[in-house]
């Protein structure tokens, strides 16, 4: 396929796990053609404003917000402007697609995706949508009639889309986490965290934030003498918001040794890497980015996302025997034991490994292009 230069528009955002997708496909589209222009369109005042940027890429923000799920004067207020932020945002966007003239339009869903797409499709524009959860969002649902082509990475999403607009594409990840990890890097995550080789080691990871949930079945695991977890050794990303209050836990526990709680992971390949278990939320990228480095995972799907995405997530490996699961609610008495029992249980652990990277799809932001330049 020969990949002249293009002019493309890449929206979406709003909520963080859109922005890392919609950069791999910015990147990879600049290595085929480093010509090709490209502009990001999201939303005023979220993370992608900050983000985009920093990759080196133009962003436009429009005055869309989301819908708000929790019934509170404050978010009542939110609800009652967005039809109005809606309109508003829809006519920035012609203005910007006129301006801007795009040969496509890529939508990486989140509700910073609606406006620019509905105007792009509107004005006869070629358009892709990217779904990266196993349960499809509403923007995405709302565009797929009026898309071309949608990438997804799980199976069975005819239920939301037009069966044949749909394309495996997977979900594009970052380079540094798209192969199983090699002798000589776990050997280098080793000495990165100063872990002892000879010991497990368990990877608890909430997300650039945190979780409480996570936080607290630690917590309790300590409390109760971390049992079975004489030989772990544990690398615990607990997240700025709770570093403070993790920290002062700690020192109440000076009797626990091999537990390090860190407020953010700058190094997550040479984590995943050290990692024999990996305790993690089950958001679209850091399933696809498990399944690549091909980690036995215990997942714990948020509750407070949308449709319950993160379920739908976790439960596409959990029915091929690629991961395990425990509920948000039962994870303060049940995580670590199923962790820590699966630490101990080689065979089991080497099967949840072996699955997991065969549903890896690691070429997802070549075929996403590749759509893209079907289209045009």
């Amino acid at each position: 396929m020969e990949y002249k230069p293009i002019r493309a528009i890449i929206s979406g955002g709003g909520t963080g796990g859109h922005i890392f997708p919609a950069v791999s496909i910015a990147n990879k589209l600049k290595q085929l053609n480093p010509d090709t222009e490209i502009l990001f369109v999201g939303a005023e005042g979220k993370m992608e404003m900050e983000k985009v940027p920093a990759e080196g890429y133009r962003i436009v923000g429009l005055p869309i917000v989301g819908m708000q799920r929790r019934l509170t004067l404050k978010n009542l207020m939110n609800n009652l402007t967005v039809p109005f932020r809606v309109l508003g945002s829809v006519r920035q966007a012609k203005k910007i697609v006129k301006e801007f003239k795009p040969d496509v339009v890529i939508g990486v869903g989140g509700y910073a995706s609606a406006p620019l797409l509905w105007a792009a499709t509107g004005m006869k524009i070629p358009a892709v949508i990217q779904e990266q959860n196993g349960f499809a969002g509403l923007t995405n649902k709302l565009l797929g009639s009026r898309v071309q082509s949608i990438c997804v990475a799980y199976d069975g999403m005819e239920k939301f889309f037009p069966k044949e607009k749909l394309v495996m594409s997977g979900n594009p990840i970052r380079e540094a986490v798209s192969q199983p990890a090699t002798a000589a890097m776990k050997a280098e995550a080793m000495e990165y965290f100063k872990l002892d080789p000879q010991k497990k080691h368990l990877f608890v990871v909430g997300g650039s934030l945190g979780s409480g949930t996570l936080n607290n079945a630690m917590k309790h695991w300590i409390q109760d003498g971390c049992p079975d977890g004489a030989d772990v050794e544990v690398i615990w990303q607990c997240g700025k918001y709770y570093k403070k209050g993790v920290d002062q836990f700690m020192a109440g526990h000076p009797e626990v040794q091999g537990i390090t709680p860190y407020d953010f992971i700058a190094r997550m390949d040479l984590a995943y890497a050290a990692a024999d278990v990996v305790i993690s939320r089950s958001g679209a990228s850091t399933v696809s980015e498990l399944c690549a480095m091909g980690k036995a995972t215990v997942f714990v799907p948020s509750p407070n996302v949308a449709e319950d995405h993160q379920t739908h997530n976790a439960m596409a490996l959990v029915r091929r025997e690629a991961a395990l699961l425990v509920k948000d609610s039962d994870a303060v008495d049940e995580l670590l034991s199923t962790a820590i029992g699966l630490l101990h249980n080689d065979q089991r652990r080497a099967l949840l490994e072996k699955n997991a990277e065969g549903m890896a799809l690691r070429n997802a932001a070549q075929i996403i292009c590749d759509e893209v330049y079907k289209l045009i």
